[in-house]
């Protein structure tokens, strides 16, 4: 009937117009495990950067949008093309881009676990000439015998966390100058991603290493609210282990309090830092007058020592620049250390692990690396 055409019509096109504007006027949280649509931090920029504002992605939404990303990248120039592999892709054809590209990635056995390490010397300066033989690694207790060895500048994959709490708001600028400059320091191919986060945590740049589009996602300030550290990290830990096509991973964290509004706890997070190939934690913890700064660095110093990172607590806000490109300098220093473990990775469980450092002409040496990891199970691989 005539009326009811119209009324279908009407209907169809309230449905287009709501659509429309939920696209304009939503941004992308990232939370974990999953993705949903929440209002996203307002930019501070000059007026003409608001229209080079890069859109927001999720990645687990890429299954659905597979297709318009990837007519959208056809259509980009291709200094701006985004480089992170499809989430069907085979790991053969992830090598093969990243070959074709000239992306340095590190090959390494399926039963083999790769650590990265950074040694230093009493007086903390990092040691950089050590060979193969310098090094013994120990898993629960247990030498293992080392089958691979490099000391290269090995991109990484990395996630900038940083705070946009209440309390941020006048450290943002000298924050994100810094989270730039560890950026300009570290290797050109690293691959980088961006999390502003306060009660919740968004994905304000997926992995790039433009720093145009970086700095324009770091420019997301909405101070307010809360500190959700833990659901910040977890989120981007997984956002690593699911999405990276690098194998050496880093989660650079910049915070100025304690954890008040996460629903994931500390012990929670630094078991998802720990799962196999999980990356290490780089902190700076400018707790100031912070009401409870002894558990806020208690919380920090954890989630580094654990995996392998380093937390810095500055006495000013000046000093954050220095010790961000003191961060890349370590990250580029470092030895990756494969070894096969003789109680097999399939039998999972949590694996203690230690590295020792002795050459002649060096006295005492401290090994940085990860404490541990939990070795994925045969049962568990078979059931993803």
């Amino acid at each position: 009937m005539p009326g009811r055409d119209i009324t279908r019509l009407l209907n169809s096109a309230a449905r287009v117009l709501l659509l429309l504007t939920c696209v304009i006027g939503c941004g992308t949280r990232l939370s974990a495990p999953a993705w949903s649509q929440e209002p996203a931090a307002q930019t501070q920029s000059k007026p003409d950067d608001a229209k080079q504002t890069p859109d927001k992605s999720s990645p687990t939404q890429a299954a659905q949008s597979k297709t318009d990303q990837s007519q959208t990248d056809q259509q980009k120039p291709a200094q701006e093309t985004t480089d992170q592999p499809k989430p069907d892709q085979q790991p053969s054809e992830q090598q093969k881009k990243a070959d074709d590209e000239g992306i340095y990635v590190l090959r390494k056995d399926v039963d083999e676990v790769m650590l990265h390490a950074t040694v230093v010397d009493d007086k903390q300066h990092i040691i950089t000439n050590l060979d193969r033989g310098a090094f013994t690694v120990f898993e629960d207790g247990k030498q293992q015998n080392i089958i691979s060895f490099h000391h290269v500048d090995i991109p990484v994959a990395m996630g900038i966390v940083i705070d946009n709490s209440g309390s941020m708001r006048e450290k943002r600028a000298k924050v994100n100058q810094a989270a730039l400059n560890l950026v300009r320091s570290s290797n050109p191919k690293d691959e980088v991603f961006v999390v502003n986060f306060n009660d919740e945590q968004y994905l304000d740049q997926d992995f790039t290493n433009d720093l145009r589009k970086l700095k324009e996602a770091l420019e997301k300030i909405d101070a307010r609210g809360g500190t959700a550290l833990y659901d910040a990290i977890v989120a981007s830990a997984d956002h690593l282990k699911q999405n990276a096509r690098l194998e050496k991973k880093v989660i650079f964290v910049v915070t100025d309090g304690e954890d008040n509004a996460s629903s994931e706890t500390l012990e929670q997070a630094v078991k998802q830092l720990q799962q196999e190939n999980g990356p290490s934690v780089y902190a700076i913890g400018i707790l100031g007058d912070e009401e409870h700064p002894k558990r806020a660095k208690k919380a920090l110093q954890i989630l580094s020592d654990r995996t392998g990172g380093i937390a810095f607590f500055p006495k000013t806000l000046d000093e954050v620049d220095d010790i961000s490109k003191n961060i890349a300098n370590d990250i580029r220093n470092q030895y990756a250390i494969g070894y096969k473990p003789t109680n097999p990775k399939g039998a999972g469980g949590f694996r203690q692990i230690h590295v020792d450092a002795k050459a002649k002409g060096h006295g005492k040496m401290v090994v940085r690396t990860k404490s541990g990891y939990y070795a994925a199970s045969q049962t568990a691989s078979a059931s993803k």
